[in-house]
Protein backbone atom coordinates (compact mmCIF):
# COMPACT_ATOMS: atom_id res chain seq x y z
CA UNK A 1 0.00 0.00 0.00
CA UNK A 2 1.21 3.42 -0.84
CA UNK A 3 2.32 5.36 2.14
CA UNK A 4 0.15 8.32 1.12
CA UNK A 5 -3.10 6.20 0.78
CA UNK A 6 -5.89 6.87 3.13
CA UNK A 7 -6.75 3.79 5.08
CA UNK A 8 -10.27 4.77 4.37
CA UNK A 9 -11.29 6.97 1.48
CA UNK A 10 -12.92 10.57 2.48
CA UNK A 11 -16.34 10.45 0.50
CA UNK A 12 -17.67 14.07 -0.52
CA UNK A 13 -20.14 15.59 -2.11
CA UNK A 14 -19.30 18.34 -4.41
CA UNK A 15 -22.27 19.81 -4.86
CA UNK A 16 -26.06 19.20 -4.13
CA UNK A 17 -27.21 16.43 -6.86
CA UNK A 18 -24.19 15.43 -8.01
CA UNK A 19 -22.79 12.28 -6.87
CA UNK A 20 -20.64 11.22 -4.12
CA UNK A 21 -16.76 11.38 -4.73
CA UNK A 22 -13.96 9.47 -2.98
CA UNK A 23 -10.38 10.73 -2.33
CA UNK A 24 -8.62 8.03 -1.67
CA UNK A 25 -4.99 9.68 -1.01
CA UNK A 26 -2.84 12.53 -0.02
CA UNK A 27 -2.04 13.71 -3.42
CA UNK A 28 -5.64 13.72 -4.53
CA UNK A 29 -6.97 15.66 -1.26
CA UNK A 30 -4.08 18.39 -2.00
CA UNK A 31 -5.63 18.52 -6.02
CA UNK A 32 -8.93 18.59 -4.33
CA UNK A 33 -7.71 21.51 -1.85
CA UNK A 34 -6.02 23.19 -4.73
CA UNK A 35 -8.93 24.00 -6.56
CA UNK A 36 -10.58 25.00 -3.51
CA UNK A 37 -11.69 29.01 -4.34
CA UNK A 38 -9.11 31.14 -2.77
CA UNK A 39 -12.30 33.60 -1.36
CA UNK A 40 -13.43 30.37 0.63
CA UNK A 41 -9.63 29.29 2.48
CA UNK A 42 -9.46 29.64 6.22
CA UNK A 43 -7.99 28.36 9.14
CA UNK A 44 -9.78 24.94 8.61
CA UNK A 45 -8.66 25.49 4.96
CA UNK A 46 -5.12 26.18 5.50
CA UNK A 47 -4.87 23.37 8.29
CA UNK A 48 -5.91 20.78 5.81
CA UNK A 49 -3.65 22.10 3.17
CA UNK A 50 -1.16 21.94 5.44
CA UNK A 51 -1.34 18.33 7.07
CA UNK A 52 -1.69 17.00 3.65
CA UNK A 53 1.18 19.10 2.16
CA UNK A 54 2.96 18.16 5.58
CA UNK A 55 2.09 14.16 4.61
CA UNK A 56 3.80 14.58 1.24
CA UNK A 57 7.26 15.48 2.93
CA UNK A 58 7.39 13.37 5.56
CA UNK A 59 6.33 16.06 8.25
CA UNK A 60 2.84 14.96 9.08
CA UNK A 61 1.04 11.18 9.06
CA UNK A 62 -1.01 10.28 6.32
CA UNK A 63 -3.82 9.91 9.47
CA UNK A 64 -3.01 13.44 10.28
CA UNK A 65 -3.82 14.61 6.91
CA UNK A 66 -6.44 12.44 6.50
CA UNK A 67 -8.34 13.90 9.76
CA UNK A 68 -7.22 17.23 8.33
CA UNK A 69 -9.01 16.96 5.43
CA UNK A 70 -12.22 15.21 6.92
CA UNK A 71 -12.72 18.13 8.98
CA UNK A 72 -12.11 20.66 6.61
CA UNK A 73 -14.66 18.63 4.71
CA UNK A 74 -17.22 18.60 7.62
CA UNK A 75 -16.84 22.11 7.97
CA UNK A 76 -17.39 22.90 4.20
CA UNK A 77 -20.27 20.76 4.04
CA UNK A 78 -18.63 18.54 1.61
CA UNK A 79 -18.71 15.20 3.92
CA UNK A 80 -20.79 12.79 2.64
CA UNK A 81 -23.64 11.43 4.67
CA UNK A 82 -22.49 8.04 4.61
CA UNK A 83 -19.03 8.24 5.55
CA UNK A 84 -17.56 6.15 8.55
CA UNK A 85 -15.02 8.13 10.43
CA UNK A 86 -11.54 6.00 11.96
CA UNK A 87 -11.68 6.64 15.96
CA UNK A 88 -8.96 4.57 17.92
CA UNK A 89 -9.86 2.14 20.70
CA UNK A 90 -7.99 2.40 24.07
CA UNK A 91 -6.25 -0.81 23.06
CA UNK A 92 -4.95 0.65 19.72
CA UNK A 93 -7.17 -0.89 17.27
CA UNK A 94 -9.58 1.19 14.97
CA UNK A 95 -13.04 1.09 15.10
CA UNK A 96 -15.89 2.98 12.10
CA UNK A 97 -18.57 5.05 13.06
CA UNK A 98 -20.52 7.59 10.96
CA UNK A 99 -18.70 10.85 10.76
CA UNK A 100 -22.29 12.67 10.96
CA UNK A 101 -25.98 12.01 12.13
Amino acid sequence: MDRLQFEVPVRITPAPGLPVEEIYSVEQALDFLQDWPRRRHGKVYEAAFNACFGATVDVASTEEACRAFMAFCRVSGLLARDMMSPSKRANGSRVYREARA
